[in-house]
């Protein structure tokens, strides 16, 4: 394997994590660092000796320091190939000298226009232009430059110089460069993304006029949704927060395509409580969802709504895992559990499941309204292009809600009401939910028709109360969320012969005095939302 000794290095960031450690690091083994403006002045505060550019250039920085490192002698000694004969007459003739190395992170733009308020002229001034020009001139010479864009980076590549008396691979040079040619990509990704969502005024707007993302590959799947299809899991960029890209496996087979989906449905839905809950999904809809003090009791409910759909589902908690609620867990086939942590004991029950994949949040649980991404939409793929929109994270508080009947509902009623809706969003359209006492009692998603829906949820709480074996009608003193209006008063009817006792929905249908009086009729409260929750 090649190596090539490091020589001389040029750093110049805006991020100063690490500098101290690299720029001692390389000075110990006698490396010629070059350096700019605020990067030369941090070096020599901690000792290490640094000769400016402007020195090595001949010709000093001007334009507010627009013009630092745009000149041949920099762009020179990085380009020039070491064993072109051509090259190194060339570089003699005209005092090129090479540079082995650049460190170089950018100008904070991304930080720059997610600030409040960030002007034009704020956005402009945080465009680098010498830094991507650096970065793209040592990563096109990668067979004997070495470039850096991330800190965390550093560490590693000082210990490879130790390990060979100053010395990189040429392997690891090529990793770095693919590393630095993705990292201009994405910067000037964001530039465009923001320049080109500028209205008429120069006020920032939601959708560019030309998008470019950026997403890492983080794990190649075994299959996508069927085995004949090949797949990987990319991880966005932009979005290092609460989500599903950032957990880690602690156990199980490797994850497929299908249980990176699921697991998203149904760590999504419990973000939206703060309160304890378990939400157990099935080919990306919920099946069972309940809230207690209790996980393990909120767990048992949660899978009683539908016994036969929990065997070989995705269950998310939004609290840490413990040795009892292992033990219910392990009690039913179950596909990948995902939580906030697992106790020790837990860990070593659930170790018995050898095929059971278990991730946990690498970062702490956060609401669902904080979610971060590119630029925090939602996007959905279709053949010869993208939809892009915000994502439905609103938050509906009481005091939003209309109530449109003659009777108001309780407060237990009420609590109902708001924790069906959650979850009502989070079924595919058209989307019935009944519940009772913050658990899940049916669940009728993605059919033609509403009614359809209300048919299939009755249904489900009829077959999980038979399979138990419980007495009485399972939906009775139920409340019901739709997750859009009701074009027709046959919906309500049916909740009402079902036992429903309470309606939550969005309302806006021209029969909605229909639909109101039909729940008059029965005695039924009926609350408008005024959002709807439609998923496709």
């Amino acid at each position: 394997m090649s190596m090539i000794p490091i020589k001389r290095a040029l750093i110049s960031v805006s991020d100063k994590t690490g500098l101290a450690i690299l720029g001692e690091g390389l000075a110990s083994f006698g490396v010629t660092i070059l350096s700019t403006g605020g990067t030369a002045r941090a070096l020599q505060g901690n000792g290490v000796a640094v000769e400016e550019v402007s020195h090595f250039t001949g010709f000093p920085e001007m334009l507010d320091g627009r013009i630092k490192t745009l000149h041949p002698r920099i762009h020179g000694g990085l380009l020039g190939v070491r064993d072109n004969r051509k090259h190194q007459t060339q570089m003699k003739e005209n005092q090129l000298e090479p540079i082995d190395l650049v460190a170089i992170n950018l100008y904070p733009f991304e930080a720059t226009v997610a600030r409040p308020g960030c002007t034009l002229d704020e956005a402009v001034e945080n465009i680098d232009i010498g830094g991507p020009a650096m970065i793209r001139s040592a990563a096109k010479n990668h067979r004997w430059v070495t470039v850096l864009v991330d800190p965390e980076d550093y560490i590693r590549v000082l210990a490879e110089m130790r390990a060979n008396q100053g010395a990189i691979s040429a392997r690891t040079n090529a990793e770095l460069a693919r590393k630095a040619f993705a990292r201009t990509a994405a910067y000037d990704a964001a530039i465009a993304n923001w320049l080109t969502a500028l209205d008429k005024e120069n006020t920032p707007g939601l959708f560019p006029e030309v998008l470019t993302l950026q997403f890492h590959k983080h794990q190649e799947m075994r299959y996508g949704e069927n085995p004949h299809q090949k797949a990987a899991f990319y991880k966005d960029a932009a979005a290092p927060g609460c989500n599903i890209a950032n957990t880690r496996q602690l156990q199980g087979k490797e994850l497929s395509f299908n249980n990176i989906h699921d697991a998203n449905g149904a760590f999504e839905l419990v973000r939206e409580f703060t309160e304890p809950t378990v939400a157990i999904i099935k080919h990306t809809n919920p099946c069972g969802v309940a809230t207690d003090p209790d996980l393990t009791t909120a767990y048992l409910r949660a899978r009683d709504t539908d016994p036969v759909s929990a065997f070989g589902g995705v269950i998310a908690v939004n609290r840490e895992v413990d040795e009892r609620l292992a033990k219910e867990f392990a009690a039913t086939f179950l596909e990948v559990i995902i939580a906030p942590g697992y106790t020790d004991a837990a860990r070593a029950v659930l170790a018995g499941k050898s095929n059971l994949r278990l991730l946990e949040l690498l970062v702490p649980m956060a609401p669902a309204k904080t979610r971060e991404g590119i630029l925090k939409m939602d996007l959905k793929r279709v053949v010869g292009g993208l939809l892009v929109q915000q994502p439905d994270v609103g938050e509906l508080r009481a005091e939003d809600l209309k109530l449109v009947t003659q009777r108001a509902p309780t407060e237990q009623e009420k609590r109902d009401l708001l924790f069906a809706w959650k979850i009502a969003k989070h079924v595919k359209s058209n989307a019935i939910v009944y519940a009772r006492d913050l658990t899940t009692v049916g669940v009728g998603a993605g059919q033609m028709s509403r009614v359809d829906s209300s048919r299939i949820a009755i249904a489900k709480a009829n077959d999980a109360a038979q399979a138990s074996k419980r007495e009485g009608n399972p939906v009775a003193g139920s409340v019901m969320a739709s997750d859009a209006f009701f074009p027709f008063r046959d919906g309500i009817d049916a909740a009402a012969a079902a036992g429903a006792t309470a309606v939550i929905q969005p309302g806006g249908s021209i029969r909605d005095d229909e639909v109101i009086a039909a729940a008059n009729e029965h005695g039924m409260a009926m609350l408008f939302t005024g959002v709807r929750h439609f998923k496709h």
